[in-house]
Order: C-alpha cells, then sequence, then structure tokens
C-alpha cells in the first residue's frame, strides 16, 4: 500500500485548508458585495445573445446567482447576526462583444469556485458547508454552460 507523505501533502494543500471559520466569513460579504456589477453583467450577456436559447441559457445562470446571493446572505446572517453591507467598489465594464462576454463569464465562474471551495474549508460541518458545496457545484455547471457557449458561437459564429 502506498502512503502519502504528510510533509509533501501539507506543503502543496495548506493555503486553502487553512482557512479559519472568520476568513471564511470575510469571503462570503465579498462574494456578494458584487452582486450590482454581477446583475448589469448579466443583463448584457443577454442583450448580447445572439439568440433566444442562448439568452435563456444566460439567465438561468443569472437567476441561479441570484440564489446563491440569498443563501449567503442568510449562512451570514444566521451566524454574525448581521446583514451584508457596503458595496463592491469595481466599477462595471462593459464587454465589447458577446463572445468576450461569455469568455469571461466562464473565467469568472471559475475564479468563484476557487473562492468559495476557501469558503467551504473554513466552515465546520453541516447545513451551511453542505449549501456551500451545493454553489460550488452549480459553478462548475455554470461553468459547463459557457463551455457550451463558447463552443456553439465558434463553431457556428451566427449561433
Amino acid at each position: 500500500m502506498y502512503m502519502i507523505n504528510p510533509y509533501w501533502f501539507r506543503t502543496r494543500f495548506e493555503p486553502i485548508w487553512t482557512t479559519s471559520f472568520p476568513q471564511a466569513l470575510k469571503l462570503i460579504a465579498e462574494a456578494v458585495q458584487g452582486e450590482r456589477n454581477d446583475e448589469l453583467f448579466y443583463d448584457e450577456l443577454i442583450r448580447l445573445a445572439p439568440n433566444s436559447e442562448q439568452a435563456s441559457i444566460i439567465a438561468s445562470i443569472r437567476d441561479d446567482e441570484r440564489g446563491h446571493n440569498q443563501m449567503f446572505r442568510a449562512i451570514y446572517k444566521e451566524v454574525t447576526g448581521q446583514d451584508i453591507t457596503g458595496i463592491s467598489n469595481e466599477q462595471f465594464q462593459r464587454v465589447g462583444s458577446f463572445d468576450e462576454g461569455i469568455q469571461k463569464a466562464l473565467m469568472g465562474e471559475l475564479s468563484a469556485v476557487e473562492k468559495y471551495r476557501k469558503i467551504w474549508f473554513g466552515l465546520p460541518q453541516g447545513i451551511y458547508k453542505d449549501t456551500v458545496y451545493g454553489i460550488i457545484l452549480d459553478e462548475l455547471k455554470h461553468a459547463s454552460k459557457y463551455n457550451y457557449l463558447i463552443t456553439v458561437n465558434r463553431t457556428n459564429p451566427k449561433g
């Protein structure tokens, strides 16, 4: 039987496994503070979509994201007794084309998976951890949908 060297394992994975509970809560707050820009971004992608099928796919992703924001807000409120306040300092940046937008969206979904994994590692076992795991799975599903849209638009430029 092969044994993993604990030193090797710890040095390669420690950065994500060392998220503390307070750090996880801070990351949750950050995750929802940019929701206004997210809404503007999804609205723009829906407007730029070449057909109703693609617009519908993006609308379904947007609706999932709205639910994720509500779940994160509920977790934060239940744990801290406080609402998440404040908004992101980031300015909304328009995209030049649908293709550029869906590529940006794909990278955003993958970035969210990384952030949410850190949150997941900082949470205790139970409903909050399970909820965040479900959100991570949704983000991966969204990335797959964006990959589909990228493929469709590259193989059939008219959508």
